[in-house]
C-alpha cells in the first residue's frame, strides 16, 4: 500500500479505537443472569451484532432508541422481558467505554501525517463524551446522527468524502468491522484497513459476519501507525 497516496485517515470508532465488547459484555451477561440461560461470551456478541443489525435497518432512529431495541430482542431471545431500568443499560454504559491501549498514542502518531476522520454509528453527544478519552482532534467527525443513516449505508461515507472534499482515492478508511465499514467503503473506491482486533468472537466481533476483501490487515492501530510512519 502506497501510504503517500492518501491525505486523510477515517476510523470506525466503536470497536476499532474504542473496546466496546469492555462495555457491551458486562450488560449483556447481567441482563441474561436472572433467566437461567448461561451463554459464552462468543455467542452475546453474535446475538448483540445481529440485533444491532437489525435495529439500524429502516429509517434512521438515534442510537440510544437502537440500543434499547437491542436490549429488547436480547431480552426476548432469552425468553424474558427487560424492566424498565434495564432497557437503558446499553445506552448508559458507552460514556464508559475505554480506548484501546494503544489507540491515543497510535493516533496522536498519525495525526502527525494526514488528517483523521471519524465515521461511527453513534449519536452526536454520546461520541462527545467519548472523543475527550481519543486525545487528538479530528476533522471531521461524521455520526449515524448526521447522516440520518447508518453504516453500512454508503450515505455516511459519501458525506464523509463530501466534508473533506475528497476523491474516494485521497481517503483510508481503518475499522474492525467487514460488514459496516469495509464492504460499503471499497464499493466507493476507498482503500480500506481491517483491524482486526483480538476479540471473544475472533474474527468478527460485536458485528453481523460478512464477506468483504480488505486492502490490508492489521492486528491493532499500533501496528498501523508504524507501517505508516516507516514509509
Amino acid at each position: 500500500m502506497d501510504f503517500s497516496s492518501f491525505s486523510a485517515i477515517s476510523f470506525d470508532c466503536y470497536g476499532t479505537l474504542i473496546d466496546w465488547e469492555a462495555g457491551i459484555l458486562p450488560v449483556l451477561r447481567t441482563l441474561q443472569s436472572g433467566h437461567g440461560v448461561n451463554f459464552d461470551d462468543a455467542k452475546l456478541l453474535e446475538l448483540y451484532g445481529e440485533f444491532e443489525a437489525e435495529e439500524e435497518a429502516g429509517p434512521y432512529r438515534s442510537y440510544r432508541e437502537v440500543l434499547h431495541g437491542v436490549v429488547q430482542r436480547f431480552a426476548e431471545r432469552i425468553g424474558g422481558r427487560p424492566q424498565a431500568h434495564e432497557m437503558g443499560l446499553l445506552a448508559e454504559s458507552v460514556p464508559s467505554w475505554p480506548p484501546f491501549p494503544d489507540t491515543v498514542e497510535a493516533l496522536r502518531r498519525l495525526k502527525t501525517r494526514y488528517k483523521l476522520v471519524v465515521i461511527s454509528n453513534i449519536d452526536d453527544d454520546l461520541f462527545a463524551v467519548t472523543r475527550k478519552l481519543l486525545g487528538v482532534e479530528f476533522d471531521p467527525v461524521i455520526t449515524a446522527q448526521q447522516a440520518r443513516s447508518y453504516k453500512p449505508s454508503l450515505n455516511n461515507f459519501q458525506l464523509a468524502l463530501k466534508t473533506l472534499q475528497l476523491p474516494p482515492a485521497r481517503l483510508l478508511h481503518a475499522a474492525q468491522s467487514i460488514y459496516h465499514d469495509v464492504v460499503p467503503a471499497s464499493s466507493l473506491g476507498i482503500s480500506t484497513v481491517w483491524v482486526n482486533r483480538k476479540s471473544a468472537r475472533p474474527g468478527v466481533g460485536a458485528v453481523r459476519a460478512a464477506m468483504g476483501k480488505p486492502d490490508l490487515e492489521v492486528p491493532d492501530l499500533a501496528t498501523l501507525a508504524e507501517m505508516v510512519c516507516n514509509w
